[in-house]
């Protein structure tokens, strides 16, 4: 009967049913497909696996699909850095390109699949990406996953990430971006399916949320709820996280999907509901759309039985899965993206944008001047990690055939004319074997590339190799790796040892620090990773990484694991002596700050005021009211031999407030600067950013008003290359 009553619904002038006309809205063909559909069809696209409606020629379609640092799961495609190390950048711009070329191999690999009538999972255009949750507590076997332990930098990184895979199309969606994990989700993975994070509304609001409002502001077509509760509410059916801020509050108008099995958690490991259909219909009255399981296309249908929903409450859970759908052209013929083809996927472009992003996710924490190498006719190259490809990969990664390692990028580099010879030196966990020592001694340079792997930490089920379920036990490397750079050291006392260190999370370098000339973290750098480590140790790239998290010296400085407050953690609360501080990096060469134009509330007329080096003014206080926009900018002058970048960060002190905890320090603004090598006599170059701080920015949650506000006061904004660098600083008082 309903078949026949379609007849009745409108159709466009040429006879074609809306919603499959792509001139439409995708409001509109969603709305027309809605009344088309049984009600039983509708549960049927609520699941993660959708089976289509053969009927009305929808078909099949997986909803899960990865592409956290390139296309993941699905054969050849680019591998980019880790997001850690992306973050490591400081380059939003950059990571735009990159994620714009994740969705351009995306569009090419579906396209090729579905003409070979393959609709299968990880060849979709729907990417579970990217990871926002804030890496608070280095133990976290996932944060490498993330864009580090700052809410701003992850929020700019990520709008980027979003922007670059959902393109600019006015109509269609290159692919679309999913924020993960909503909200205050980052461990221990050992309990992650039945944890309670307890948090105040300051810490909600000021860490854990700013990050996913920021991707939701940047057009985020979905956001995925989170295994845990929060304050005692589940995230894939508690009202707080979902309807009062989500929906309510930021207007999010895209699709909640569920992390997977989540929905079962809530009945068979929080045990806050009954069974699967009381779940289901919470789930759907909370505003998900989309389950990656099956218990909402189990359960819903006895959910509507039972008058725990009603068809419209599944209406309302279908009808963004269904905007998305006609947003990506899942049902068209064609579209601005049906061309891309086998040429757009591993394509040379691609492999020259993963290799400037490894190279400039690099941090060079040491240099004794051992770098860059130079005039050297003998290189061991040694190290559990120096030939290992899940050193480049990381987690959730694709896969290439033109991987090169740290041995082949050093070896291509170095030349026919240099001796350079490997041995993989180690074993993680033995103290006493070793190889290449001998080797060691009759080399001009060794370099060891050791570290962790995505094997000792990553997601609960992957990382195997871990002591704790998939999390970190200690912040130190692997006791064999520590007793063979000390070994390499008395076979060899005065030669050169760098040391590359793999990883994606802070970690104990004190260990190696006193045998080493010069310390240089890789993170997990992708498929171009042995290419952009030789690029900057023979100086072709000037080292420009930062961290984007802190490293602690020990991890009794930090609070327990679980505990989810934010007092003593990150470099926001913590005030204790670090390792190396956020912000963190070496290059090659020195930079010197001073200011162009101070700060003021006046944006200067007749172009920036420029002050010769050391005799720009000394800035006075600036008296803002919290409309107002605070301009500056800073010139930077650099002497060194090569091209070099620094970023410029911009952090804010708050003043005290009585009953509101704030942070010592928080990050507001970054730039990344390109000074090209000076040519002339002269041993320096320069180069300058320019800043509008919006006095917003400085505001904190007021929990009894529930509500932002810019408490009035005297702040100080600190400008320098790291959270504990001083190098420019202003007073500003706000009215």
């Amino acid at each position: 009967m309903k078949r026949l009553l379609l007849l009745l619904l409108p159709a466009t002038a040429f006879g074609q049913n809306i919603y499959q006309d792509p001139h439409q809205t995708a409001d509109a063909r969603a709305a027309d497909l809605l009344h088309r559909l049984s009600l039983q069809e509708k549960i049927s696209l609520l699941g993660f696996v959708s089976p289509g409606v053969p009927s009305l020629s929808i078909p099949r379609y997986v909803w899960w699909n990865e592409g956290l640092h390139g296309v993941a799961r699905a054969g050849e495609a680019t591998v980019f850095p880790q997001a850690i190390g992306a973050a490591a950048t400081f380059d939003d711009g950059l990571l735009r390109h990159e994620a714009d070329a994740i969705s351009t191999e995306a569009r090419a690999k579906y396209n090729l699949s579905v003409a070979l009538g393959r609709r299968q999972q990880y060849l979709g255009l729907t990417f579970w990406s990217p990871n926002i949750n804030i890496f608070r507590d280095p133990r976290w076997g996932r944060g490498q996953e993330t864009y580090g332990e700052d809410p701003y930098l992850t929020g700019r990184m990520g709008a980027a990430f979003v922007r670059g895979i959902q393109g600019t199309d006015p109509n269609y969606l290159k692919a679309a971006a999913c924020a993960k994990h909503f909200a205050v989700h980052s461990g221990p993975e050992s309990g992650r399916h039945s944890f309670n994070a307890r948090i105040s509304g300051d810490d909600l609001r000021e860490t854990y949320l700013p990050a996913f409002h920021t991707l939701v502001d940047s057009g985020v077509e979905a956001v995925m709820c989170a295994y845990n509760r929060v304050n005692d509410q589940p995230c894939c059916t508690g009202r707080t996280l979902l309807k009062d801020i989500l929906r309510n509050e930021w207007g999010f108008k895209g699709h909640v999907v569920t992390d997977c099995g989540a929905l079962d958690d809530i009945w068979e490991r929080h045990k806050v509901m009954p069974d699967r259909v009381t779940v289901a219909a919470e789930a759907i009255k909370a505003s998900v759309n989309m389950d990656c399981s099956d218990l909402l296309q189990d359960e819903a249908l006895a959910a509507v039985q039972k008058g725990l929903i009603t068809e419209a409450d599944v209406d309302r859970a279908l009808t963004p899965n269904l905007r998305t759908a006609f947003r990506l052209g899942l049902y068209d013929a064609s579209g601005p993206y049906s061309g891309y083809g086998a040429d757009s996927v591993a394509n040379d472009y691609h492999r020259s944008l993963t290799r400037r992003m490894a190279a400039e996710s690099m941090v060079l924490l040491k240099n004794d001047g051992a770098l860059p190498l130079a005039g050297f006719s003998t290189i061991l190259v040694t190290g559990s990690n120096a030939t290992n490809a899940d050193a480049l990969l990381g987690n959730y990664h694709g896969i290439s055939s033109r991987l090169v390692t740290f041995v082949e990028g050093i070896t291509a580099a170095a030349g026919p004319a240099c001796g350079v010879e490997y041995d993989p030196g180690c074993d993680p966990k033995d103290t006493v074997h070793f190889g290449g020592t001998w080797v060691a001694s009759n080399s001009d340079v060794i370099v060891a590339v050791i570290g962790l792997t995505p094997q000792v930490e990553g997601e609960e089920g992957d990382a195997f190799l871990s002591d704790a379920g998939a999390d970190r036990k200690t912040l130190g490397l692997p006791v064999g790796q520590i007793a063979f750079i000390k070994a390499l050291r008395r076979a060899a006392p005065h030669k050169r040892i760098i040391a590359v260190v793999t990883g994606g999370s802070a970690m104990d370098l004190s260990s190696i620090d006193p045998y080493v000339n010069a310390v240089l973290l890789a993170w997990y750098p992708g498929q171009e990773g042995g290419n952009a480590l030789a690029d900057i140790l023979f100086g072709k790239v000037s080292p420009s990484g930062h961290l984007p998290v802190t490293f602690y010296k020990s991890l009794s400085d930090l609070p327990a694991y679980d505990n989810y407050a934010m007092t003593g953690r990150t470099y926001r609360y913590f005030g204790g002596e670090v390792a190396y501080p956020f912000g963190f990096g070496l290059t090659y060469g020195k930079f010197s700050y001073e200011w162009l134009y101070t700060p003021s509330t006046k944006a200067p007329t007749g172009g920036w005021i420029a002050y010769p080096p050391s005799m720009g003014p000394r800035p006075i206080p600036v008296v803002a009211r919290p409309q107002d926009t605070i301009y500056f900018s800073v010139s930077l002058l650099h002497e060194g031999p090569t091209d070099a970048d620094e970023v410029i960060q911009v952090y804010a002190e708050y003043p005290s407030v009585t009953g509101k905890p704030m942070p010592l320090r928080e990050l507001k603004d970054f730039k990344r600067v390109h000074v090209p090598r000076k040519d002339n006599d002269t041993a320096f170059s320069g180069g300058g950013a320019v800043f509008a701080l919006p006095v917003t920015c400085l505001r904190k949650w007021d929990d009894a008003r529930h509500a932002f506000r810019v408490y009035p006061g005297k702040y100080r904004i600190v400008i320098g290359g790291n959270s504990r660098d001083e190098r420019l600083t202003a007073e500003v008082v706000v009215k």
